[in-house]
């Protein structure tokens, strides 16, 4: 494959990737909920003036609900094509992946306390 070839491959590839997430941000109210919340994350982060590992572990967590939610809708997509009728089956497999996508929204809470925590308990006690 040509260096042309590999290049315009590439562009395709992420192009298509972002057809699919934006069809995630359109079809997926959850998602616009998450996109509201990370941009209140990173606006306080910038704020803060967090410290960059904070914004890393910031980013990674973010990143991981991202993931989570953008795996579930392709698995609940698949689940729809493969078994359009109900089957009770299918619904646990729709129950366990909006499941990982809770999990990891439990731990984004849990990390965003944790690395805002301080900060704002400080912030706070400045004011007073």
């Amino acid at each position: 494959m040509s260096n042309k070839g590999f290049v315009h491959a590439r562009y395709q590839a992420i192009k298509v990737a972002l057809a699919g997430i934006k069809y995630v941000l359109i079809t997926q109210p959850n998602a616009r909920i998450h996109g509201a919340f990370t941009l209140a994350v990173f606006l306080l982060a910038g704020v803060l003036k967090l410290p960059r590992l904070e914004w890393v572990i910031l980013l990674l967590t973010v990143g991981l609900v991202w993931t989570a939610e953008i795996f579930n809708t392709a698995v609940e997509i698949a689940v729809d094509v493969i078994s359009p009728d109900y089957d009770p089956k299918a619904k646990i497999i729709k129950d366990i992946s909006a499941g990982a996508v809770l999990v990891s929204v439990m731990v984004s809470i849990l990390v965003g306390l944790l690395v805002f925590g301080p900060h704002l308990w400080n912030w706070i006690k400045e004011l007073f």
